[in-house]
């Protein structure tokens, strides 16, 4: 009988600190997750405009059939300008996979080594970044270096750094995150510092290095490494809740359509963009997909194996609590439902 009563209460408690729980769901996120399955890819990017996204783009690549490009929005909102499928937008950390394919082919070609130490490169960082002569480049692509991450340091956001010296000053003579190899830490440190290691081994640009191995090869002529490289009305401006801002004129990073991004991503799962020997080492090394964050950006890409098909998605809204990157993840989500239920028709 004690038994029974001490279930029976403790269910009602867990019911109760269930429904106090319910206060603090964003419920924003509940809806997008919830609401039925529309019965297409536009009018679900459609119905991103609804939870606060000022434009959304989407790629569809399915083997076999034409590529889709869908659209929704702004691509300037002060201008009404509409949003434009073939626009180019920031993609931030996917440029992470360019970088480790460069590596790839650097290891490759017997230029590098993935044993191959920071301090082999840039021998004034010993001491000012802690175990740097035992931070090899393998660690670092694999983000197990233990090397903090610039943008975690909170001057980052208060001060924005005006170049990638000022960005590792935000990483340089702090503590390690963990030992080498003994943990794993995601930071964009490590892609700063591989990005200077390419560019030390070729003589030049990491942007042109990437042109030469990746980009030609593929066709691929809509992307780019800095705003300042194109011609700014074909950015799709990019926002933030809250300030009127339009972030398109920042320099953070690579560009690229779309419909760019999905031709290197089927490229990469498919192999086509390595030569030979280059995807066993690759694959040892870094991942096949990747989401991509800066203020009035995010994109999220990947291939999906089970279906065949490649899906892109940006969107040019950020805020401060996350609930729009945890809303385009679910908006995403949703439109590979959409064409994984439209396959079996």
């Amino acid at each position: 009988m004690k038994n029974k009563l001490l279930k029976n209460t403790l269910r009602v408690a867990f019911i109760l600190v269930s429904i106090g729980s319910l206060a603090f769901v964003p419920w924003i996120l509940v809806k997008a997750w919830i609401l039925p399955l529309p019965n297409t890819v536009q009018e679900q990017v459609n119905d991103a405009l609804n939870y606060g996204f000022d434009g959304s783009i989407v790629y569809v690549d399915q083997g076999g059939q034409p590529p889709a490009f869908y659209a929704a929005g702004w691509h300037n909102r002060e201008k009404k300008i509409p949003a434009n499928p073939h626009a180019l937008f920031k993609i931030a950390s996917i440029s992470k996979l360019y970088v480790a394919v460069a590596i790839t082919k650097l290891v490759k070609a017997e230029r590098l080594s993935l044993n191959d130490k920071l301090t082999d490169f840039f021998p004034e960082l010993k001491g000012r970044i802690e175990n740097a002569e035992k931070i090899s480049i393998k660690l670092m692509v694999q983000h197990r270096s233990g090397i903090p991450n610039f943008t975690d340091n909170p001057d980052f956001w208060s001060r924005p750094p005006g170049s990638s010296d000022e960005a590792l000053d935000y990483a340089i003579d702090l503590p390690a995150n963990f030992q080498p190899d003994q943990d794993y830490g995601y930071s964009n440190t490590n892609y700063l510092l591989l990005s200077r290691i390419i560019e030390q081994v070729v003589g030049y640009s990491r942007q042109q290095y990437f042109e030469e191995e990746i980009l030609t090869p593929l066709g691929l002529k809509n992307t780019f490494g800095s705003v300042n490289d194109v011609n700014l009305e074909r950015v799709m401006s990019g926002y933030y809740v809250g300030e009127a801002t339009d972030f398109k004129t920042v320099d953070q990073g690579m560009l690229a359509t779309a419909e760019d991004v999905g031709i290197f991503l089927r490229a990469l799962n498919d192999g086509s963009v390595f030569k030979d020997g280059e995807q066993d080492i690759y694959s040892s090394i870094y991942e096949y997909k990747h989401s991509g964050l800066v203020p009035g950006y995010q994109s999220l890409a990947e291939y999906h194996h089970d279906i065949d098909t490649v899906v892109v998605q940006f969107t040019n809204t950020t805020d401060f609590n996350g609930y729009n990157w945890n809303l385009s993840q679910i908006l995403y989500g949703r439109i590979v439902k959409i064409i994984e239920k439209n396959r079996t028709k």
